[in-house]
């Protein structure tokens, strides 16, 4: 079992933007040599990579350029905003297995120009799973989560005031964290509440950044991590999965489409784990779009099915009263959209106790990947 046999020891990251000039291979070369500085090791100790599948810096000109030993393992990760937290889990599975000494996992990206998002690309707007939503008009990823959100609405009696707390959350995060694309950005519920649709009923505060920037972490065994620089953040637990029936993003083909990923996930994890939901004090949960978030909340546990957008009342995902603070960086609403790979550095952050929103005491936090797409969850331990 992998439980522990494995440390995260370095992390490191760009500044985010829109239109910044490094390309998508140098924006990795820089986060993945920082986290190396990171972790006090010479890039020649690198000898296993774990990367996403949509990006354009293959695996030879990331060793190359940032000096690696000879590679011995090295795997990619599909399905975009799920593939986060599986390029660590791999990454940890293959130190923990023998294949490699101290792996990087990563991830680039270069989203300001128009062209390069997914709905911009005519050629295969209607190739693959695409054909069901495409030609019907459901265009962008918000609009088939729009669909998902009035399926919830009617279903469960959520409200644009649910959904609303889940932005202003984040936004406050954001505002206390320099690095955060929205640090100086406050945001009121009235300011919510009035914004423009962008796929109703979701308005342009329930979305995700579009951002250029990269971020890596460095994972090595936990009795190696033991004499490196930083205190180790153990990799608990690992999971992914892709649920019986699935459809990405839209779910049609199931029976219930709101009963997404999440839920098959965390029964993996959650079986790998010492700890369960009660446990964890601190949550980063992958947040493309605000309605995904009561639903994470309702399949990793901390709700019963129904109840995620109601858990959100109060201010339980803010910091530091709430009883869940939740994505403590800004997440990917407020801080960056990196697909999701900025949640796996915040969670880092919180077990080493340098979060610019520390949750005093926490030894266990929870990052997850994409809701809507085959995905992937760690839980990480000081």
């Amino acid at each position: 079992m992998l439980r522990d046999q494995t440390a995260i020891v370095g992390i490191g990251q760009t500044a985010f933007g829109k239109g910044l000039p490094d390309s998508e291979l140098s924006l990795a070369c820089q986060a993945i040599s920082a986290a190396i500085d990171d972790a006090g090791l010479e890039p020649a100790a690198v000898d296993g990579l774990a990367m996403f599948s949509m990006e354009d810096g293959r695996e030879v000109e990331v060793a190359r350029n940032v000096g690696l030993g000879d590679v011995t393992f090295f795997s990619q990760i599909g399905y975009g905003g799920g593939a986060g937290c599986g390029t660590v889990g791999h990454a940890a599975m293959a130190v923990a297995t023998g294949q490699c000494e101290v792996a990087v996992a990563w991830r680039a990206r270069k989203r300001a120009a128009k062209a390069s998002r997914p709905w911009a690309q005519v050629s295969s707007r209607i190739s693959g799973h695409w054909q069901w939503s495409r030609p019907f008009g459901v265009l962008r990823p918000v609009d088939e989560i729009a669909m998902l959100t009035r399926r919830y609405m009617h279903e469960f009696g959520a409200t644009r005031e649910h959904l609303a707390n889940v932005a202003l959350a984040f936004r406050k995060h954001a505002n206390r964290n320099p690095a955060a694309t929205m640090h100086d950005k406050p945001l009121s519920r009235e300011q919510y509440l009035d914004a423009r649709w962008i796929s109703e009923p979701l308005c342009l505060f329930d979305n995700c950044l579009e951002t250029d920037g990269a971020l890596a972490v460095v994972i090595t065994s936990a009795a190696r991590a033991a004499d490196l620089r930083n205190p180790p953040v153990y990799v608990h637990a690992f999971a992914q999965s892709i649920p019986q029936q699935h459809q990405v993003m839209t779910n049609y083909f199931c029976d219930d489409p709101l009963l997404g990923p999440s839920h098959a996930c965390a029964a993996r994890l959650w079986a790998q784990a010492e700890v369960t939901p009660r446990d964890v004090p601190v949550a980063q949960i992958y947040d493309a779009f605000s309605p995904l978030i009561p639903l994470s909340l309702e399949g990793y546990g901390f709700c019963a099915r129904g109840e995620g957008a109601a858990f959100t009342d109060d201010g339980a995902l803010e910091w530091p009263d709430g009883r869940l603070p939740t994505n403590t960086s800004g997440g990917g609403m407020s801080e960056a959209y990196v697909h999701g790979f900025n949640l796996v550095l915040e969670g880092v952050r919180q077990m080493r106790g340098t979060s610019s929103s520390q949750v005093d005491g926490a030894e266990v936090c929870l990052v997850t990947s994409g809701e809507g797409v085959p995905t992937s969850a760690l839980l990480l331990r000081r």
